[in-house]
């Protein structure tokens, strides 16, 4: 199926349950298995590595470890491209309004680089 075929059932998907979504029961690990992930993959990254790369060359990384002024962090997700970090994603579950109240959108790693 083509991409965009593959994202724009995810938008029905989730346009469809928005309520159910946004009331507060469902979580940030859900959002990301159902939508963010699916997302990622029709974009062609190999979310769950399944072309069996070693730690180094994957070109996702869950939860990557980053030292950041003498703390760790770790987004959610860590995009890299050759093994050279690119774009990180911080996952949110849908009920947080990110319009109106932009400090969840800001995870720590965020501050900590402002």
């Amino acid at each position: 199926m083509p991409v965009q075929q593959d994202i724009l059932r995810l938008v029905e998907r989730f346009d469809a349950q928005r309520e159910a979504y946004q009331s507060g029961q469902y979580n940030e690990a859900q959002i990301r298995v159902e939508f963010i992930d699916p997302l990622f993959k029709a974009l062609g990254w190999d979310i769950h590595n399944e072309q069996g790369y070693a730690e180094a060359y994957k070109d996702v990384i869950h939860e990557d470890a980053i030292k950041i002024g003498g703390a760790t962090e770790a987004p959610d997700l860590c995009f890299r491209i050759g093994g050279t970090r690119k774009f990180f994603v911080e996952c949110k579950k849908p009920s947080v309004n990110i319009k109106d109240d932009v400090h969840p959108a800001y995870p720590r790693l965020c501050h900590s680089w402002f």
